[in-house]
Formats: C-alpha cells, structure tokens, sequence
C-alpha cells in the first residue's frame, strides 16, 4: 500500500482490512497525528477483545506517547466508556480500538476530541489523516507515558445507572447475549450495582465471556441470521426480555418475551416519549432512513423531531447544536445529552426494564401498535458496481411521483401513503434500502420488490 494513501479513514472513524488498509505501524502513525492535531497531553485508549486489538491499541498508545502525551488507559471496554471517560476525566480525547461488528480480518479506531465531542470530518479527522499520511510529524517530545484508568467504571457504572430510578423497577427476567464480545465484563458490574440497591431483576447470561475468536460468530443482532439464537434463548429461559450486544456493546439489541426481535426505529420512538415525559418540549434527534413512527411518537409526546445525517459523529453533533435529550438510529444507537450527547448500549436496556415496570406492560405490548401503523422493510442491503448510478436511476424511476424529497443522507422520497430511503454505507461498500408505510404492508412489499428488480 502506498505510504501516502491510508484507505482506513472513513466518513467518521477508522476502519479496514488488517495488513491491507491497517496495522500496527499506521496505527501508531495515527495516534501520534490524532496528538499532534489536537495538541493533546491526556488522552484515554481502549480497545474491544478483538485479536488484533491489543497489539493495535499498543501501537497507538506509542504514537500518542512519542508526541507527548499521557495515555489514561481502560484496558478492554466498550465504546462508550472512552466517551465517558474522555468527558469523566477531562482528557483532550479518547481512542478506542475495535472494529464492532465488522469481519474477523477488519479493525479500526473510533475517536474523540476533548468533552467527547466528536471529530468533524472535514477538519479534525481530515488533518489526521493528513499528516498520518505525510508523516511530517513534530520532533518527539518528553514526558509521554501510559497509566492504568481502569478504576474509571466505577463512575462510569454510577453514571450508566442515574438514567433510572431502580425503585420504579419490577421484577424481570433478562436474558443478555454479550457475544462474546467486550459486553460481559462491563454488565456484570452494572448488574452487581443493580443487586447493591435491591433492583429485583434477575439476569441470564449467554456466550458471555469475551473471546476474540468469537466461537460463536461476530456479535452483530443486526443480522437476520443471528437472531434465532438469542430468540430462542428467550422462550428456553422463559425470559421478560431479551438483550444482545454487538462487539464494543454501542449498541443494543432487543427481543419481546415471544422471542420476537424489535426493529430499532420502534425503541427509538419508545425512548424518545420516555425523555419527552421527563422533559415536555425537549427535542429528539433521529436519522433520516425510517421516520414515520419515531416522529409520530415524538409529535404526540409533545417534542421536536430533529434529522440529521446517518453516523454517530452527525448524531451527536446534532444533539449538542440542538441541546437535543436524546437521539436514536434504527441501527440501535442511541445517543443521550446526559452522557456527553455520545452513544451508549448500557442506558437503553435500563430504560425499557424502568419503562415495562412503570407500565406494567410487556415490551411487545408497548410497541403493537406503533408497529402496526408504521410497518417497515428493515434495512436491505445491495452491492452494486456505482452506488451513486444506482440510486440516480432508482430517482429517475421514482422521483416524479413523490410528494416530497430529502438528500440528508442518500435520498428520501415520501409518496404520502408510504416511504423510502437509499443510501450508500458510510463503513462498507453497499447500497442500503429501507421502506416504510402508514398501515399498509402490502405497499412496503411491493416497492421493496419493485426497487430490488430495478437494481438487479
């Protein structure tokens, strides 16, 4: 690979192939032009269970010390608690090393600068890249070492759990699938603090222990194919609810006592009212692929629906631009003003268990209807040899019968009766679809089918 062309940097974070688009020697490039960029002196590293991670996150940490800089490091943790240490601990940034959900030859880097705002793309993470690039690095300076922050989950952990009141919990069954990612260790802290403060939740546990080869497949619940495991699971244990992780646990997946997975727009009209009851008025933040019923849910709760582009880094600039609450992606992640407006795959799950206690109601009970009047495709994925000439075409087909259009992310076009969103991934090199309707199935069907002929 060229030494002037690092293809890992994304629209948001770092992400590629190990010894193709990524390894050692440009990680520590990058964490030595992540300091230089941001004249950091403190910044918090962590890394998820992958294989490669620890050697990755080694690698960065000698980049960041070379240019000066203490390195606060967690260890194996999830995303968010670099956020949250980031913010916590008043550091100039924070760098976790994992590759989520991506395959087993993938890794990358998601980055943070000082509060745990995110990178803008134009500037902040294009000057990484930059001088990662030209290597027109500073001389080194002293004073660079690296020091154990792994104490910080316990503020982190008190942090997770001020999202709910543990005397409105009920008791429930749980079942959490950590896949075998950074998930298990995190959780059991969060459940022996649950236990401290008479929380009556009861808790079963699968593939639990974090396992770089992931014996049991990358944690993504996303997919289709790695649903029924976690379902059945559900039924077998006789569980409330289920719960699954992907690899750094940013997001959170959700399963009915029936075993039925929760498409992710439908938690985040859920939330969305349990904020707007806290705070009447307050604005929601979601993205631009499936709508319908989180708008729906934010206008009857009485908030400001407020879209911004697909990404974590968009989600969460958009929150602080907007002193939005909360913000919500149908991919399962979920975004909180009260967490340094970062993303979070611990305070949901708290939040629907408060919610069914409060409630009385089963999670399947609380989203029937919302699911009835807002029926959706799920995300469908295509490869094609041009994205941007595939959705051009789909546009020219389509476009002259919508009532309306959005370029946000990709393209948004509104028929009235139903909707539809496509867009080229910002992680991978696929087209997505997703389709929606007001209570008519029968169309999603239909121009799920119509758009993926035209496409083939």
């Amino acid at each position: 690979m060229p030494a002037d062309s690092l293809t890992c940097f994304k629209a948001y974070d770092v992400r590629g192939r190990l010894g193709h688009d990524l390894d050692e020697a440009i990680a520590a490039r990058i964490g030595r032009a992540f300091a230089e960029v941001l004249g950091t002196t403190r910044v918090v590293l962590g890394r998820d269970i992958r294989a490669s991670s620890q050697s990755l996150a080694d690698a960065v940490a000698q980049g960041l010390m070379e240019a000066g800089a203490e390195v606060l490091d967690l260890g194996l943790c999830g995303t968010e608690e670099v956020y949250f240490a980031t913010g916590h601990l008043g550091a100039d940034g924070g760098i976790c090393v994992t590759a989520s959900h991506n395959p087993m030859d993938y890794n990358g880097m998601k980055m943070v600068r000082a509060g745990s705002a995110p990178l803008d793309a134009a500037t902040g993470l294009a000057a990484i890249r930059a001088l990662a690039e030209s290597q027109d690095f500073a001389p080194a300076r002293p004073g660079g070492r690296r020091s154990d922050a792994s104490a910080t989950r316990a503020a982190y952990v008190e942090r997770v759990l001020s999202f709910v009141d543990p005397a409105a919990l009920r008791p429930l069954h749980i079942l959490v699938n950590a896949g075998n990612g950074a998930a298990g260790p995190t959780f059991d802290a969060i459940a022996a603090e649950l236990a401290r403060r008479g929380a009556p939740l009861r808790f079963t546990r699968l593939h639990h222990t974090p396992d770089g080869s992931f014996p049991n497949g990358i944690p993504n619940p996303l997919l289709p194919e790695n649903q029924p495991v976690t379902a059945r699971a559900v039924i077998a244990e006789g569980a409330d609810l289920g719960v699954a992780f992907d690899g750094d646990f940013d997001r959170c997946f959700f399963f009915d006592h029936e075993g039925g997975f929760v498409p992710g727009e439908y938690v985040v009209g859920l939330l969305a009212e349990v904020f707007c009851a806290k705070e009447p008025g307050a604005a929601i933040v979601h993205d631009p692929r499936v709508i319908l019923a989180t708008r729906a849910a934010v206008a009857r709760a009485g908030g400001r629906a407020i879209m911004a582009r697909t990404g974590h880094a968009f989600l969460k600039q958009a929150l602080r631009d907007h002193d939005a609450v909360y913000g919500g992606e149908m991919s399962a992640h979920h975004y909180f003003r009260d967490f340094f407006a970062c993303d979070s795959g611990m305070i949901p799950w708290l939040l629907v268990a408060e919610l069914m206690g409060r409630s009385g109601q089963s999670l399947a009970a609380l989203l029937a209807d919302r699911r009835a009047a807002f029926p959706s495709s799920g995300e469908i994925n295509f490869r094609v040899p041009d994205v941007r000439a595939a959705i051009a075409m789909v546009d020219a087909r389509y476009a002259p019968r919508a009532e309306s259009r959005d370029e946000t992310d990709g393209l948004s076009l509104d028929f009235g009766t139903w909707r539809m969103n496509l867009r080229g991934s910002n992680t991978e090199p696929l087209l997505r679809l997703n389709v929606e309707s007001r209570a008519r199935p029968d169309l999603v069907e239909q121009a799920v089918a119509e758009i993926t002929a035209l496409l083939a």
